[in-house]
């Protein structure tokens, strides 16, 4: 770096050192946003994160992972301990953000204490990329984050994959873009109700349908090593 931009740099860092908090944060992410558009890795969402109010982040309505209170407690400490090591993926519109992948991590920002005084009611956050940002496509990205980590609530599983059948999505492209396969697609279909979306499709010999009763158990479903 060169004498003239190292001291514009040190002139910058020495004006938003001294400005109030809100402002400070908003000269920060203007600064990462310059810096990301002439960045070699502007494609990635990770190469800016932004930290913005936790009261302008808001669940989607359709998250289908759950997390029992003493996970919930266990990333509390973890984030105690560690900080924030992941950013909260978002959708970024004119009245907010809206969680795609994070929840919890943006659950212990908010409702948490020790944390949110932390980090003074503000969560750092990435943005999907604009061409994920139809609805559909912004489901099937909470379903990859979370496929691997995480256990689906079955119904609210289902309930994805009506929405993506409304949207006139075909069974291969569900399939692969929540990485299931076709039995399982179907499978989740028939626990919606839908006999008349597969009515005339053939299931696998490998799974024959009959009725699931409310004692069965379907936690195989949307599990890993299927």
């Amino acid at each position: 770096m060169s004498n003239a931009a190292s001291d514009h740099l040190a002139d910058l860092v020495k004006h938003i050192a001294h400005l109030p908090l809100a402002e400070k944060v908003t000269a920060l992410n203007a600064v990462r946003l310059a810096l990301h558009e002439i960045s070699p890795f502007n494609s990635e969402p990770v190469d800016f994160v932004e930290w913005v109010a936790s009261a302008d982040i808001t669940a989607n309505d359709y998250n289908p992972n759950s997390v029992a209170p003493p996970e919930m407690e266990l990333l509390r400490l973890s984030i105690m301990a560690d900080g924030y090591t992941q950013p909260i993926v978002t959708y970024g519109e004119e009245a907010g953000f809206t969680v795609v992948d994070g929840f919890h991590r943006s659950r212990v920002g908010k409702e948490c204490a020790d944390v949110a005084a932390r980090v003074q009611g503000y969560l750092p956050v990435v943005r999907v990329r604009e061409q994920q940002e139809d609805r559909g496509d912004r489901m099937a990205s909470t379903i990859r984050h979370n496929r691997a980590r995480g256990k689906h609530r079955v119904e609210a599983m289902s309930d994805i994959v009506l929405e993506l059948k409304r949207r006139n999505w075909s069974d291969e492209k569900i399939g692969k873009q929540l990485g299931m396969d076709p039995d399982e697609v179907l499978r989740l279909t028939q626990i919606s109700g839908l006999a008349e979306m597969f009515a005339d499709r053939d299931f696998s010999e490998a799974w024959a349908p009959g009725v699931i009763n409310e004692t069965d158990d379907l936690s195989f479903i949307g599990e890993d090593g299927e």
